[in-house]
């Protein structure tokens, strides 16, 4: 989620255009085309073209990545390469000296003249769709009306830079179906969006939770320590309730605690399960239970970070702990492994909430 009024989208949005229905609709044609025809990006616009500065981001990208991230920044309109240039270079200062970015926040964009513009490139990360940044490529299109999608020879040259992506190995040709994100409207003047409404949570009636008695939290907590619970995970609301009664009955039965050792867990079904919950202390960051909500990912996430309803699902969680009040505003997010000595969160995971607001190492 960009601070510049994007929001994301797990489906595609009713809004779309047919136009972008087409590009990303039926992503197995697309591959299919791509193994019978070359293509190339013939019209890049380097940064240095259209830019003033070099690429002021450091963050290295390991590519191929899987995930592609498509972007519609709409009223930046333009129809030639000087003009698209200059409403790049505005769209640059928004995204550096109004958002705190370090650079234009898109690795491509693609401009209305059918144009390719290079953003931070193939091998920085982009700042374009909070925790996605450093396992995904962020396209953009640019230069269109309001209310209007792009032209033909921008989703012909979007199209082309996909295939060129995949050709070249920055996009591996099995990524996923591209996360289409509604237009942002950076230059615009801001409107306060309405504070979304808290998830729901399965509480522990509902997965069958044993009754326990355990000290109480004092809250508003100052941090958030994000979690792996190491061992298997689970994909079915089925799996994910036997799963957490599971590790319940190993924390007090093993290690003599007084309850599941987490204040939410997270399943890759994309649902919050209540563990001790709100108002209790966790038990598994000693120094920090009574001041810290834990949050575990059910799994182990060494090398495969959550899903993304899971990464969504805990990010949905933050939000509503500090809309109810149980979470200070001006929060710490920190990994498990930076407040004791274990491998958890696991580094896929830590590479994700390491790009999340309020993060400190």
């Amino acid at each position: 989620m960009s601070e510049c009024n994007s929001s994301f989208n797990k489906t595609q949005d009713k809004y779309l255009s047919e136009g972008l229905q087409y590009v990303f609709g039926n992503i197995s044609k697309l591959i299919e085309k791509y193994k019978l025809h070359s293509h190339d990006v013939s019209t890049m616009v380097s940064h240095k073209e259209w830019g003033v500065d070099a690429v002021g981001c450091s963050s290295r990208l390991a590519t191929p990545v899987n995930v592609l991230v498509i972007h519609h920044i709409p009223g930046l309109e333009c129809h030639n390469q000087t003009v698209c240039s200059q409403r790049l270079r505005e769209l640059q200062a928004h995204h550096v000296h109004n958002s705190s970015r370090c650079d234009v926040a898109y690795n491509f964009l693609v401009g209305d003249d059918g144009g390719v513009y290079e953003g931070v490139g193939w091998n920085i990360q982009g700042a374009h769709t909070q925790g996605y940044n450093n396992i995904s490529l962020g396209f953009a299109f640019f230069g269109t009306k309001k209310g209007h999608s792009p032209s033909p020879a921008a989703l012909s040259a979007m199209e082309d830079l996909i295939f060129y992506a995949v050709q070249k190995g920055y996009l591996s040709p099995g990524y996923a179906q591209p996360l289409l994100v509604k237009g942002e409207s950076c230059l615009a003047p801001q409107k306060m969006s309405p504070k979304k409404a808290c998830l729901n949570i399965v509480l522990r009636s509902s997965w069958g939770a044993r009754e326990t008695y355990c000290p109480q939290m004092n809250l508003p907590a100052k941090y958030v320590i994000i979690i792996h619970t190491a061992g298997k995970t689970c994909n079915t609301s089925e799996e994910c309730h036997l799963l957490v009664q599971d590790i319940q009955s190993f924390h007090m039965d093993r290690f003599n605690s007084c309850d599941i050792g987490y204040n939410f867990l997270v399943g890759q079904d994309g649902v919050v399960y209540e563990g001790v919950g709100w108002n209790v202390q966790s038990s598994r960051t000693p120094g920090y239970n009574d001041i810290a909500l834990d949050i575990a990912f059910m799994g182990t996430f060494a090398g495969t970070p959550p899903n993304a309803a899971a990464l969504e699902a805990a990010q949905d969680l933050i939000r509503c702990a500090v809309e109810k009040g149980y979470l200070t505003p001006n929060y710490l997010l920190v990994g498990h492994s930076d407040v004791t000595n274990t491998l958890s969160p696991g580094q896929a995971l830590y590479n994700i909430i390491s790009t999340w607001p309020h993060f400190k190492h």
